[in-house]
């Protein structure tokens, strides 16, 4: 990375870390060999093209059924988990999950919490509040803690340090972890890691890690992993705390089987993972190993906005897979760190303005060309262009305009200038007779045309009307035919 600090947040600087990141040639060759490889796994993960398409309408009529029915399949969600021994609790806020995490955790005079990989706690900062209440968090996914140890958040919802080299991990441990020897070996530094991590486990006073999938039918939370530290931080304290998203219930436990398939082939392109955990409830009698106390938190954070609008509400069906991140143009040249937000790329795109509210997301939703790729390859069909498309125009509208279903921030983005630009081109294109006089005056004056047109002549040259309109081309072409005839 440049030496420059890119600004982590608000995400209203978007723009600013954006023109930083792609001066970063690292970064930008780091970047595109990655996703150049990621999306070839893909690829390959879904040699047939039928089974493919059939198996993403399966995943999206799953995810639409169970959305439409997630007030009900919550409570059903949270009978069977209390009925199994879970403790559920619900949290309207990041604030609240935070604090409610943080009472589990003081309840038993906890000091120390291993995490397995959770975006949904990084989206509450819950390692920053446990850091101020005195109780140490501790990532457990080596991605993860690569990013916490260098002190940054992660830069891709699958592959949290994806930005760094094998150089900048060698350096970061020889320089952070005592007595470490600088080497380049991977294999050596992955066991460097997990010698410090098998402690933590060790010592840990409670566990925490997010959830994929949770069965409403049964009360059974699943977890996908490949590092086995989920399932230590599942069953090796003495408490487990889940944390996730209310959009992530489905009603039955066979609705997993064709998401899981679409969540690993399209994430990383493997077949499976290489754990998949699947928690119903605390130890039981005769078990020699698992918690002893299970919870479960359930956050809206804004998702219960999205959900009220039947348009919008297509985006809690995403898996978080990661694929419209690896196959974004605009993600592919900046990164994760420069939207400022826990979910980059285009699902961050329209799912941050939800939680964070357009007032400080309102460049996000231009953050991309429309080239519609990221809608192309979403395992669960999500039209993502079209809720961009939506959500620019919340972030147009005025403030005070009464609609359904109105959005935290709506008007953030709102221009009296653009409004009038906007006013006067409508009144132009509907009148013939002005439309002449300007295209007339335009031809005519163009010489006067502004050599400063924002955005468009940092890397144009300014835009010049013709000499003569169309019309007038047209005109002067049927008289010349007459002519000759």
């Amino acid at each position: 990375m440049s030496e420059s600090k890119i600004t982590v947040y608000p995400s209203r600087a978007f723009k600013d870390n954006a023109r930083l990141a792609l001066t970063d040639a690292k970064l930008r060759q780091s970047l595109r060999g990655s996703m150049d490889f990621l999306m070839a796994k893909r690829l390959a993960a879904f040699p047939d093209e039928a089974e493919l398409s059939a198996l993403r309408t399966l995943g999206e009529g799953i995810r639409q059924r169970c959305l439409s029915r997630l007030p009900d399949l919550l409570e059903q969600l949270e009978d069977k988990l209390t009925a199994n021994g879970v403790k559920v609790h619900w949290a309207e806020t990041a604030e609240e999950a935070n604090r409610i995490i943080h009472g589990i955790v003081a309840g038993r005079q906890g000091k120390l919490m291993v995490k397995g990989k959770s975006m949904v706690s990084e989206e509450v900062e819950l390692n920053h509040y446990l850091a101020e209440q005195g109780v140490e968090a501790v990532e457990s996914d080596m991605g993860e803690y690569i990013v916490q140890l260098a002190g940054e958040k992660p830069t891709h919802i699958i592959m949290p340090a994806i930005h760094k080299t094998k150089q900048d991990i060698a350096q970061l441990f020889h320089e952070q972890l005592p007595d470490t020897p600088y080497t380049e070996d991977v294999d050596a530094l992955i066991q460097i890691g997990r010698r410090v991590l098998r402690r933590k486990f060790l010592d840990a006073d409670v566990g925490l890690s997010g959830v994929n999938f949770a069965v409403a039918e049964t009360g059974t939370l699943c977890l996908v992993e490949n590092e086995g530290n989920g399932r230590m931080c599942t069953t090796v304290p003495d408490v487990h705390v889940a944390i996730t998203g209310i959009e992530k219930v489905v009603e039955k436990l066979e609705d997993v089987v064709p998401l899981y398939s679409l969540l690993t082939r399209s994430a990383i392109g493997q077949p499976i993972t290489t754990y998949f955990n699947m928690i119903s409830g605390p130890r039981r009698a005769g078990e020699k190993d698992g918690p002893r106390e299970v919870h479960l938190v359930l956050l809206d954070n804004g998702r219960s906005q999205a959900y009220a609008d039947e348009q919008l509400r297509k985006t809690l069906q995403c898996i978080r897979c990661g694929a419209c991140m690896n196959h974004c143009p605009v993600y592919t040249r900046i990164g994760g760190h420069a939207y400022g937000t826990t979910y980059p790329g285009p699902i961050g795109e329209i799912i941050s303005p939800h939680l964070m509210g357009l007032e400080n997301t309102s460049d996000l939703p231009t953050a991309s060309s429309l080239c519609g790729a990221c809608g192309e390859v979403c395992p669960v069909r999500i039209p993502i262009p079209e809720m961009l498309m939506r959500l620019r125009e919340e972030s147009q509208r005025p403030a005070g305009e009464r609609v359904a279903h109105p959005l935290r921030g709506q008007g953030a983005a709102a221009s009296g200038a653009e409004r009038m630009a906007w006013a006067g081109w409508r009144l132009v294109n509907a009148s013939p007779n002005l439309y002449r006089m300007f295209g007339w005056a335009a031809t005519r004056l163009r010489k006067h045309a502004p050599k400063n047109q924002l955005g468009w002549t940092q890397n144009h040259l300014p835009l010049t009307p013709a000499p003569k309109t169309l019309h007038e081309l047209v005109r002067e072409r049927e008289a010349g035919k007459g002519k000759s005839a």
